[in-house]
C-alpha cells in the first residue's frame, strides 16, 4: 500500500484523535484520553504552537501519525520529544512506522537537537525490537515519573 509522509493539518485532528484512541485502546488505557480535537488543534496550530505533528495519508485516509515537541537536557540542551508514533493496525508492517520516526529525525536534525527522546511501554516488544533495530537505545534501567492533575493538586495541598 502507498502513503505520503506530511505535515499534519488543522483538518487532520480528528484522524489523528481517532489514532490515539486506537493506541489507548491497544495499550489496555481506552478511558485515559481526555484530549479534543479541539484541544489538538489550539495547541499544535494555534498561536502557541506546542507540538508538531506528521501524518501518514494512505488511500484509506491518514494511516499513522508521529507527534514530537521541545524539551531542553540541561546535560545536552535542546531535544524533542516523540509523544507518540502511532500506525493503525492494519498498516503496520508496511514501511510507514519506518517512514514516520525517519520523518521526525529528519525534523530533529534540521532543529539541531542534541537528543530525541520517547518511551515504550515494557510489554510492547514489537514495538522495543523495531526501535533497536532502528539504533534507538531502550534505556530499561529508567522509569517513568508523572504527576497528573490529581496528583499536582495533593502535592499542592500538603506544601
Amino acid at each position: 500500500m502507498n502513503f505520503n509522509i506530511r505535515n499534519a493539518q488543522t483538518e487532520d485532528m480528528s484522524e489523528v484523535l481517532q489514532l490515539i484512541h486506537e493506541l489507548a485502546v491497544f495499550e489496555k488505557e481506552e478511558d485515559a484520553v481526555e484530549v479534543t480535537i479541539a484541544d489538538l488543534q489550539r495547541d499544535g496550530f494555534g498561536k502557541e504552537k506546542l507540538f508538531h505533528c506528521f501524518v501518514a495519508d494512505t488511500e484509506d485516509g491518514i494511516g499513522g501519525m508521529a507527534l514530537v515537541y521541545p524539551r531542553y537536557s540541561t546535560w545536552k540542551g535542546p531535544v524533542i520529544h516523540l509523544e507518540d508514533l502511532i500506525v493503525t493496525e492494519k498498516m503496520r508492517g508496511t514501511g510507514l512506522g519506518s517512514a514516520l520516526l525517519t520523518e521526525v529525525v529528519k525534523y530533529g536534525s534540521q532543529l539541531g537537537v542534541k537528543r530525541i527522546s520517547w518511551e515504550v511501554i515494557d510489554w510492547n516488544e514489537p514495538a522495543i525490537a523495531f526501535y533497536e533495530k532502528k539504533g534507538a537505545r531502550v534505556m530499561r534501567d529508567w522509569d517513568v515519573v508523572q504527576l497528573d492533575e490529581k496528583g499536582m493538586s495533593a502535592f499542592l495541598e500538603n506544601i
